[in-house]
């Protein structure tokens, strides 16, 4: 099904509420909701779940600090400072002369995930946070020689809550041998259930393996036995294993055959966002992940099985073959695009030598053509100074809209994305397991949404955005005139919306699509047309060059008008 893209148009007047203020703001389809700050002045909030005594829980990637905030007054009450133990420090803070240029890692304290019994008789909060610096104490940025990686290290904690003084303490290790990196950490808690209990899943990246100071770094996602590029399975309370180490680990995990192994499932880039619902009667486990050029994907995760990377990227249709995820100038790195990222020679070969275990994502946001790869990953390895730019969202996290408050919204896939600063909906199929209609853009603005929490009537929506304007790794990509930082954003659902038909002022007409197409071209730089050009789909790149005219017959125009309005959608998505 031919999916189109329908935008919200620009935030600008969000960027400056106060904690008190709101405003009224429009989705594509008629909704109305009332906005406003609840939070503010946070050290990048990195999670945010909407806990069953109805207060937001909040973690502050870089402030290493847990926190309990009331949505209605905004009170924030800070229940856990991890600071003590992360045993590095604000590298963030120090100029590089001092520190010798050492990186913050990507995240910092990162996921959270409550019990689901919280409040009767299971306190229980599970935390994951970067802890420990391998090259803390080496000289220069503390990376190993020759690309080969920054190694951090990530612990998993579970602690418990106190309800009468509003504190978590006593923190039970459950895994403090999981590898980080300045890229690719991946964070993301959930509880979810699998069979008769719940567990707890949690999602790492590939580390960076095979990109800029992890260019020659061993990339392991499709190494079963080693935990990066995964989603791991992980017990609520420890089993009646006899090896303290294996307690926390389920006994039914898939790759259990040697030894007890976390993992659950394998071939992942940075899974950043983790859910799960129940969709037409039946639980699935959902997760979202960057891509690394094209194809940030949406996945269906089942036990045991493998999504590919890095030998397939978004799905088996061939638009990486003789590519690679990532490349490189520096020649000393292996093969034909200087990274440890293998290079793939056909997808679909790849995906066969996987043999019934691989699964296709269940969608692939921008698959580029080949092309049009081709093209960035060239310009990558000559560091071209006209590096091109291309279609991604950076999915951050991930929820399923179940409720029925918002006329349309039910079963959808929400995603915030921090490339573009927007709230992707996706709708499912009934029976969850496809997409099934138009994917659709809400609250637009030069900000970074980190995460997305919901209330249970499904008529509040809570946005956690980023302190800082750029990516904490190595990419460095901001939204530009990004001034809305560190806040967690409420979106109140008032009225309209429709599941059918959008509302007729986001359909342009084709004279005004021609209008804002052509002005959209003939703005762009010389150097950024021939980009553009083939970023957009075949059918579109004579469009295209007929905007570039100064004038047009009268058959050019009217072929011009009658497509401008897909040219305008594609455009508007690079």
């Amino acid at each position: 099904m031919r999916l189109r893209f329908l935008l919200l148009g620009s935030l600008g007047a969000l960027l400056h509420l106060s904690a008190a203020a709101q405003t009224v703001v429009t989705g594509p389809r008629g909704e109305r909701f009332a906005q406003r700050v609840v939070a503010q002045q946070l050290s990048d909030p990195w999670a945010v779940v909407y806990g069953p005594d109805n207060f937001l829980w909040v973690t502050e990637a870089r402030g290493y600090r847990v926190s309990r905030i009331n949505p209605a007054t905004g009170a924030r009450q800070v229940v856990l400072d991890l600071s003590k133990e992360r045993q590095f420090p604000r590298y963030d803070k120090i100029p590089d002369q001092q520190d010798g240029g050492k990186p913050w890692p990507q995240g910092g304290l990162m996921g959270l995930a409550l019990h689901p019994q919280l409040l009767s008789g299971q306190p229980y909060v599970y935390l994951a946070y970067l802890y420990r610096f391998a090259g803390a104490q080496q000289p220069g940025k503390g990376s190993k020689p020759k690309y080969g990686g920054n190694f951090f290290t990530t612990r998993l904690v579970r602690y418990q809550y106190d309800a009468t003084t509003q504190t978590l303490d006593r923190p039970e290790i459950m895994c403090d041998t999981i590898p980080g990196s300045n890229d690719h950490n991946g964070g993301r808690l959930l509880v979810a259930p699998f069979g008769s209990q719940s567990y707890l899943f949690y999602g790492i990246g590939d580390l960076g393996a095979g990109q800029f100071d992890n260019g020659g770094r061993p990339n392991h996602a499709q190494q079963p036995t080693a935990y990066e590029g995964k989603v791991l399975r992980f017990n609520l309370a420890p089993d009646a294993d006899l090896n303290s180490a294996d307690q926390w680990i389920p006994n039914d995990n898939p790759f259990n055959q040697q030894r007890q192994n976390a993992v659950w499932t394998t071939g992942h880039r940075n899974p950043q966002g983790l859910a799960y619902a129940v969709v037409g009667g039946v639980g699935r486990l959902y997760s979202s992940e960057h891509g690394p050029y094209s194809d940030d994907e949406i996945n269906l995760l089942e036990k045991g099985k493998n999504y590919g990377h890095p030998l397939v990227i978004g799905l088996a249709d061939g638009n990486y073959d003789g590519l690679a995820a990532g490349a490189s100038d520096h020649e000393q790195l292996p093969g034909r695009w200087h990274t440890t990222y293998p290079t793939i020679g056909s997808e679909k070969a790849n995906a066969a030598a996987i043999g019934p275990n691989y699964r296709d994502p269940l969608y692939s946001l921008y698959p580029l053509s080949n092309q049009f790869l081709t093209t960035v990953l060239t310009r990558t390895r000559a560091h071209s100074p006209n590096e091109p730019t291309w279609n991604s969202e950076a999915p951050s996290s991930l929820a399923v809209y179940t409720a029925a408050a918002i006329p349309g919204w039910q079963n959808s896939l929400l995603i915030p994305a921090l490339k573009k600063g927007k709230l992707i909906r996706l709708k499912l199929t009934d029976n969850g397991a496809r997409i099934g209609s138009d994917t659709l853009m809400y609250f637009r603005g030069p900000v970074r949404y980190r995460d997305v929490a919901l209330s249970p009537d499904g008529r509040r929506l809570y946005l956690a955005t980023d302190s800082t304007s750029i990516t904490s790794g190595p990419s460095e990509e901001a939204p530009k005139g990004n001034t809305y930082k560190g806040c967690v954003l409420e979106l109140t659902y008032l009225d309209g919306g429709s599941a059918e038909t959008p509302v007729a002022a986001n359909r342009p007409t084709p004279e005004q699509a021609l209008r804002e197409a052509t002005a959209l071209v003939q703005k762009l730089k010389p150097q950024d047309r021939q980009v553009k050009r083939a970023g957009l789909p075949a059918a579109q790149q004579p469009i295209f060059d007929l905007l570039l005219k100064p004038t047009l017959t009268a058959q050019e125009k009217t072929r011009a008008q009658r497509n401008a309005a897909e040219l305008l959608r594609a455009l508007r998505q690079q």
